[in-house]
C-alpha cells in the first residue's frame, strides 16, 4: 500500500482508486463473496439499482454487512472475533443437517462433505460470516431431501403463535387500558391509545423467539410491554411525525420468526392508515417466513385477507404502484435465502424500498446490517429488537441528499404538464409531443438533451399555432427512468394530443447542423427506433391512436420499433446494453 495510504475502518469510506493494493484485495473479497457486479450482473443488483436503496457516491463500494465486520475482513488472521463468526456459522450448518437427514450415516457424510467445503471456504478469512451461512445452507439442500427442510416447523409455529395470542398472559395485555388519565381531546386520546397499542404490538413481535420458546407468564409480558413503551419514548416524536399521516411501509421480518405476531402488528399500521409491503424470503431461510408459506400456510390466510402475494421478481414500477392503490397490505419476496443482502435482492423489492416512506426491521440481524453500517440509505429506517438487554428501537435517518418522488409528487408535476397543454388546445393552438432519444446511448445524454432543445426551439420558429411539449425541458434532478416513464405516460394518455412526432435521422442531421456540428459516428443512423423510452412510447401513441382517430403520428413507422424493448433497471437504456456488455466481457 501506499505510504500515505491508511485503509478503511468503516464500510462508507471504501472507494476505490485511491489504492492500487488495496483495490485488489477488496475486488478479490467482493468475487470470493459474489457480490461484484460486473462479474455476475444477472444476480447482483447493478448501480442503478442499489441506488434505489442507497445514497452512494462515485467509485463508493457497498457491503452487505456492518462496519464491524468489514474490519474484522480487512484485518483477517489478526480478528479472533472472524473466526468466532465462522464457528457459529459452523453451528448453524449442523444443527440444520442434524434436523432434516435422520439417517446417521447419511448424516455423517454431509457433515464431512460440508466439513471439507467449510475449511477450503474460510481458509482466505474473507467470507461474510452470513455469506458463508448461505453458501453452506446450499451444501446441505443440495445433499438430497425437501427444498425448504423447516417448512413444517414454520407452519408449526405459526399455530402455535395462534394460541399464545388467544391465552390471558397476551391477549388481557395486549388489550388492557393504560393506567391514569386520557387526554381530553378525543383525537389526542386516540393517538395515544394508537402509538401505546403499537408499541405493544412491537414488542409481541420483538419477544416472538423467546415466548415462543418458553410461554410466558401475565406479569413477564406486562413488563415486557411496559420496558418497551419506556424504550419508545426517545424516538416518539419521530415515529409519530413518520406514522402521523398515511404512509407506505415496508416491513423486514426475522429469520427468528414469529410472522403471526409480525402480522398483529402489520394490520395495525393498516388500521393506522397505513399501506404495509411486507417482503417474504424467496425460500428457506430457517424461520423467516418465505414468499411460499404466504401462499400455502392455512395459518397466514386469515391475516392476508384483503391483501396480496406477489411472486414476480421484476415488477415494474406502475404495476407497483397499482397493487399499492387497490390493495394495503403487499407481500413480495426479497429473491434471496439468507440475511438482508442488498447486492442480492429482486428488483421487485428494490422498487418496494424505493416506494416506500418507511423501512421497518425487525431482529438484530437487520440491525445489524442497517444500523451498524455507516452507508446511508434512501430511506428513513426504524429497527427494533430484543436481546438479554432488553428492548430496543432505533431511527436512522434518511440520507440528507436522498430525495424521494411520492406518486403525488409525479402525478402533480404532470398535471402541471397537462394543464398548459388543454391551455394551449382552449386557445386554437395544436399540441405536439416530440419523444426523441435522451439517454438511450450511454453517455450521450447531454449531447441527446442539445440536440432535442435546439430542434424544438427551430420547429417553434417554423410553425404557427404550436404548443410543443419537450421532455428535456421538464427533466427533474433526482428522477430515474421509471418516475419518467410514469410522469409522461399519463401525459401521453390525457388525450390533448394532436401531433406526436418522432425523432427521424433528418431530425438529428438538422439538429446537429443548427449547432454548427459534424454528426459524430455514434449518431450517424440514429432515429427514435433506437430508444427504449421511444419504443414504449409508440405502443403508449397506437393505443391512444385507436382512441382518438384525428390524433397524427409522424416520424419512423411503427413497425420498425424492435430495437429496444426493456429498460435497465433505473437506467434511461436498454438493459440489452448491459447484457451485451457483460457478455462481452466473459
Amino acid at each position: 500500500m501506499k505510504k500515505n495510504f491508511c485503509p478503511p475502518r468503516r464500510a462508507a469510506d471504501i472507494h476505490l482508486g485511491r489504492d492500487v493494493y488495496f483495490d485488489a484485495w477488496l475486488y478479490s473479497m467482493m468475487m470470493d463473496n459474489n457480490i461484484a457486479w460486473k462479474m455476475n450482473p444477472e444476480f447482483i443488483a447493478s448501480p442503478e439499482q442499489m441506488a434505489f436503496m442507497l445514497q452512494m457516491g462515485p467509485d463508493q463500494v457497498y457491503l452487505p454487512c456492518s462496519d464491524a465486520t468489514f474490519v474484522m475482513l480487512d484485518q483477517a488472521g489478526r480478528h479472533g472475533e472472524l473466526q468466532k463468526q465462522y464457528n457459529r456459522a459452523w453451528r448453524i450448518v449442523v444443527r440444520l443437517t442434524r434436523s432434516f437427514i435422520p439417517d446417521r450415516l447419511t448424516r455423517t457424510r454431509v457433515l464431512y462433505f460440508c466439513r471439507y467445503r467449510f475449511r477450503q471456504h474460510i481458509a482466505q478469512q474473507s467470507l461474510i460470516p452470513s455469506r458463508l451461512v448461505k453458501r453452506m445452507t446450499n451444501l446441505v439442500l443440495a445433499q438430497g431431501g425437501p427444498d425448504d427442510p423447516w417448512q413444517d416447523k414454520r407452519s408449526a409455529s405459526c399455530l402455535r403463535q395462534m394460541e399464545l395470542l388467544a391465552s390471558p398472559e397476551i391477549k388481557s395485555n395486549l388489550e388492557q387500558m393504560p393506567s391514569g388519565e386520557l387526554p381530553r381531546d378525543m383525537n389526542r386520546a386516540r393517538r395515544f391509545l394508537d402509538y401505546l397499542e403499537l408499541t405493544r404490538c412491537l414488542c409481541l413481535s420483538a419477544m416472538s423467539r423467546p415466548w415462543l420458546d418458553h410461554p410466558p407468564a401475565s406479569q413477564s409480558v406486562s413488563d415486557a410491554m411496559l420496558e418497551a413503551e419506556k424504550a419508545v419514548l426517545h424516538i416518539k416524536g419521530d415515529l409519530e411525525e413518520r406514522l402521523g399521516s398515511p404512509a407506505t411501509v415496508l416491513f423486514l421480518p426475522d429469520a427468528d420468526g414469529g410472522v403471526v405476531f409480525d402480522f398483529v402488528m402489520l394490520q395495525k399500521l393498516i388500521r393506522m392508515g397505513h399501506r404495509v409491503i411486507c417482503a417474504a424470503k424467496g425460500g428457506f431461510y430457517f424461520f423467516a417466513p418465505t414468499i411460499t408459506d404466504m401462499e400455502t400456510d392455512e395459518t397466514l390466510q386469515g391475516w392476508l385477507r384483503n391483501g396480496i402475494v406477489l411472486r414476480e421478481q421484476n415488477l415494474g414500477k406502475n404495476a407497483l404502484l397499482r397493487y399499492l392503490r387497490e390493495f394495503r397490505l403487499m407481500v413480495v419476496s426479497d429473491g434471496t435465502r439468507e440475511r438482508l443482502n442488498l447486492t442480492r435482492v429482486s428488483v421487485t423489492f428494490s422498487r418496494a424500498w424505493k416506494e416506500a416512506d418507511i423501512i421497518l426491521a425487525k431482529g438484530w440481524r437487520n440491525a445489524d446490517i442497517l444500523l451498524g453500517t455507516s452507508h446511508e440509505f434512501t430511506r428513513d429506517i426504524i429497527s427494533y429488537w430484543s436481546d438479554d438487554a432488553g428492548f430496543h428501537i432505533q431511527l436512522k435517518r434518511h440520507a440528507a441528499a436522498a430525495r424521494k418522488f411520492n406518486e403525488s409528487d409525479i402525478i402533480r408535476k404532470s398535471e402541471a404538464i397537462i394543464e398548459k397543454m388543454r391551455a394551449a388546445r382552449a386557445n386554437s393552438h395544436s399540441v405536439m409531443f416530440y419523444s426523441c432519444i435522451i439517454g438511450s446511448i450511454p453517455g450521450q445524454t447531454e449531447t441527446a438533451v442539445a440536440l432535442a432543445r435546439v430542434f424544438v426551439d427551430n420547429l417553434r420558429k417554423k410553425m404557427d399555432n404550436i404548443f410543443i411539449v419537450n421532455p428535456v425541458e421538464h427533466f427533474v434532478e433526482g428522477m430515474d427512468g421509471d418516475d419518467l416513464m410514469f410522469m409522461w405516460e399519463r401525459v401521453q394518455r390525457s388525450g390533448y394530443i394532436d401531433i406526436w412526432r418522432f425523432q427521424t435521422v433528418e431530425d438529428i442531421e438538422e439538429s446537429f447542423a443548427l449547432l454548427s456540428l459534424k454528426v459524430p459516428p455514434s449518431w450517424q443512423g440514429m432515429d427514435a427506433t433506437y430508444s427504449t423510452g421511444c419504443t414504449k412510447e409508440m405502443q403508449i401513441a397506437l393505443d391512444v391512436q385507436s382512441k382518438n382517430r384525428e390524433m397524427q403520428i409522424i416520424g419512423p413507422e411503427p413497425r420498425l420499433f424492435v430495437r429496444r424493448g426493456e429498460y435497465g433497471v433505473g437506467k434511461y437504456f436498454d438493459a440489452s446494453f448491459s447484457r451485451s456488455a457483460s457478455q462481452s466481457r466473459k
